[in-house]
Order: structure tokens, then C-alpha cells, then sequence
């Protein structure tokens, strides 16, 4: 895939993700390389019902429509492969199957989607293939065709064990379903595994974020991903909090839930390697930690983005759209920028903040390093051999200090 001009990218020796990701950034440092893509997003759009709280790229639907996704993702893939400007190694290193609900699909979709990027690509030893799911659709069919097709890492989002809050989040699943998920995983060979948790839900649901992560590290999941209760305009929730008849979480109990979990899940041996993440040793997520550390990436599917330096384009949101463009044989795209300098050095400062390899100190003015001396005498970040890492406090400030750093270097 991809034009003559890409051709020395694809023979770019690969750098380990696990090198990329424990790296701290030097903000001095040249713009990214020309690499070939070996990390792929596929975006899965189907859902039973949106939840109320969602802004994501989503169609409910009485079911997955498996065949009609695979078409217009392998028009896809054929208007990007004419285009060339993506040019995607003949391996991957990654490949993110995401939502939406990929387990909505049924359980041949894996295998199809298989089938649409090549078998071939899909073939490394070492590739880490994950796939999200919804208990309630998580069955042991559709593990063990998973498993078949070559995915080796599932995302549960399993959000709160607390009923109430189930119900009020719009989940199908009840308390038991989440075990019975992970069950269902590990019975099929899928032992590297994620938990979702959702944090600062409405103090009126009761639900005790305590009792929540007790239940996490019963089941020791390889991998808890956190996601902070967003509330977005459009969405049902949004219009209730504007309206006055929901409330959000005050921000002294976001703050406490997060620190409560950061502190509990290193505690258990997890580490806490990005602001929201935390693994046991070997289970990093390497697909995230692309995104991470600004290496390509190529997303097929409404509402995926890809980037290869200094690109960034992103897709038709609305399932129809896309579907539409793909048929005709057009790049389903919506958007694109490019990267400046500035914008380059903007990213690479959140990026670092926002994971555990950290800035170099070296590599700032004197005016940034002092900037970082204030965080570290406020317990907002810690130095340690010439790299500054934000603290768990300072990561519930990390979009506010990247903007404080930008401004004063």
C-alpha cells in the first residue's frame, strides 16, 4: 500500500513501543519522521442504545450491521490505499477495534474485518489486536471466534458495578454481568484484558466509588483503564445539567475518587504509566501508546482519525455519510490539519505530561524549568534524574498546566 514516495518508510526499522512510550521528550527535538503506519483504528458504530452521557461517533440499531460496516470499510481501505498518503507496513503492530459496541457485530466480524485488511498484516507474532465489548454482548461465542480471528486483548466496558447507576448510565448489563464478562474472557484464552471505570457519577446515584474498586482488583484485571463523567452539550445528559435537572459531581469529588483510585490500584501492584491507565508489568496498552508518543496511525471507520507527521485528518462522523462517501469510491473525510511548529510543540508538551516517561529538563528554557520547580514544590510534579513527571495531582490538571508551561517558554 501507499505510493513510490513512501517506499523508504516502509523499510524503517521499527522502534519498540515499549522504548517509545518509557522515552521522555525532549521539546528541542526534530519534527517526527517519515514511518510507515503499523498501528490501525477501526471504528465499530452500532449500539443497542446511546448512552446518555455519549458523544461518540455511534448508530443504535435493533442490530450490528456486520456485512454493510465490512463493505464500506474496504472501500475505504481502497480509496486510502489509491491515495498513498498513509502508507501502512505489510505487518501492523497494533490494530484497536473500537466504538460503538464491536461486540454488537456478532461473531464473525473479527474474522471478516480479517479478511478486509489482510491476513497477512494481521500475522506478526507480536501483534496486540484489541477489541471492545459490552457484557452484555460478550458471549463465549463470540470470544472464542475472537480468539480464532486473532484478537488477543478485549476493553470491557464495564463502568460501575452499582445498579442504580447502571440503569441511570443506560447500561445493559446488571452488577453480576461484568464477572460473568471477564469469566467469559479468560474461559476463551483472553487473559490480557482492560476494565473501563467511570469516576464522578452524580453524588444523588449513592454509587460508592470504595466499593466500586474493591470489586475491580477482586477480579485482577491485567489492565483498568479510568474515564472521568464528561458532560457534553449535545447529549441527553448535557441538556439535563443545563436545564437544572441533573446535577454534576462537585469537583472536590472528582479529584478524591481519582486520587483514591490512583492510589489503591499502584498500591495492588498496578502502574500507573498515563493519566488514565494503570497495568500490571507487561500489559501496558501499546495500541494507546502510539497516540501517545506522536507515532502514525491510520483510522478506518465514521469518526476515526488518523495522523502521519504533520497530518491529521478525521472522518465523517455520521454513519450514513461515511457509508455513502465509501461507496462512491471517495475518501470519507471531513476534516485536516496540518502541524506548525507551535502546534507541534504544544502536543509533544501534553503528550509528555500526560504518561510517565515525562519532559527533559534539558530540553527547556530557563524560564519552562522554573515553571516545573513550582510544580514540584506544589506536589504537582517530581523530578528525578533531569525528567519531570506530573504527580496524580498534577494529572488532574494536565490540560491547564500544558497550556501554563506553552505560554511561559
Amino acid at each position: 500500500m501507499g505510493g513510490e514516495g513512501r517506499r523508504d518508510a516502509l523499510s524503517a526499522p521499527r522502534m519498540s513501543l515499549a522504548e517509545a512510550l518509557s522515552e521522555p521528550v525532549a521539546l528541542d527535538g526534530p519534527p517526527p519522521p517519515a514511518s510507515p503506519v503499523r498501528s490501525m483504528y477501526v471504528h465499530a458504530p452500532f449500539c443497542a442504545q446511546r448512552c446518555p452521557y455519549c458523544d461518540f461517533a455511534v448508530t443504535v440499531s435493533g442490530g450490528g450491521d456486520a456485512q454493510a460496516w465490512l463493505a464500506a470499510l474496504a472501500a475505504e481501505w481502497d480509496a486510502v490505499s489509491r491515495e498513498g498518503l498513509f502508507a501502512v507496513d505489510e505487518t501492523l503492530d497494533t490494530l484497536y477495534v473500537g466504538g460503538g459496541t464491536p461486540s454488537f457485530l456478532g461473531p464473525e466480524a473479527m474474522s471478516g474485518l480479517k479478511d478486509v485488511l489482510g491476513p497477512a498484516r494481521l500475522a506478526a507474532p507480536d501483534l496486540e489486536w484489541t477489541a471492545e465489548a459490552n457484557p452484555e454482548s460478550f458471549t463465549p461465542e463470540i470470544a472464542e471466534r475472537w480468539s480464532e480471528a486473532g484478537v488477543n486483548r478485549v476493553s470491557l466496558g464495564v463502568q460501575t458495578f452499582h445498579e442504580p447507576a447502571l440503569a441511570w448510565m443506560g447500561r445493559l448489563h446488571g452488577p453480576e454481568g461484568a464477572y460473568e464478562a471477564v469469566g467469559t474472557a479468560r474461559a476463551a484464552g483472553l487473559d490480557n484484558f482492560s476494565v473501563d471505570l467511570i469516576f464522578g457519577l452524580p453524588e444523588r446515584l449513592e454509587r460508592s466509588w470504595s466499593e466500586d474498586l474493591d470489586s475491580v482488583l477482586e477480579m485482577e484485571p491485567p489492565h483498568v483503564s479510568l474515564y472521568e463523567l464528561s458532560i457534553e452539550a449535545g447529549t441527553p445528559l448535557g441538556r439535563a445539567v443545563a436545564e437544572g435537572r441533573e446535577a454534576p459531581a462537585a469537583e472536590e469529588s472528582y479529584a478524591d475518587e481519582y486520587l483514591e483510585a490512583a492510589r489503591r490500584l499502584s498500591e495492588a501492584g498496578y502502574e500507573h504509566y498515563e493519566v488514565s491507565n494503570f497495568a500490571r508489568p507487561g500489559y501496558q496498552a501499546r495500541h494507546n501508546s502510539v497516540y501517545w508518543t506522536g507515532l502514525p496511525y491510520l483510522g478506518l471507520g465514521n469518526g476515526s482519525h488518523s495522523y502521519a507527521h504533520p497530518i491529521r485528518r478525521w472522518n465523517l462522523r455520521d454513519w450514513a455519510d461515511y457509508r455513502g462517501a465509501a461507496r462512491e469510491g471517495r475518501l470519507p473525510v471531513e476534516g485536516e490539519e496540518t502541524l506548525d511548529a507551535a502546534s507541534l510543540r504544544l502536543e509533544r508538551i501534553w503528550l509528555a505530561l500526560r504518561t510517565r516517561a515525562g519532559l527533559r529538563a534539558a530540553s527547556l528554557t530557563t524560564e519552562g524549568r522554573a515553571v516545573l520547580e513550582e510544580w514540584v514544590l506544589a506536589d504537582l510534579a517530581q523530578r528525578e534524574a533531569g525528567i519531570f513527571r506530573l504527580t496524580p495531582r498534577g494529572w488532574l490538571s494536565t490540560d491547564r498546566l500544558t497550556l501554563e508551561l506553552d505560554a511561559r517558554l
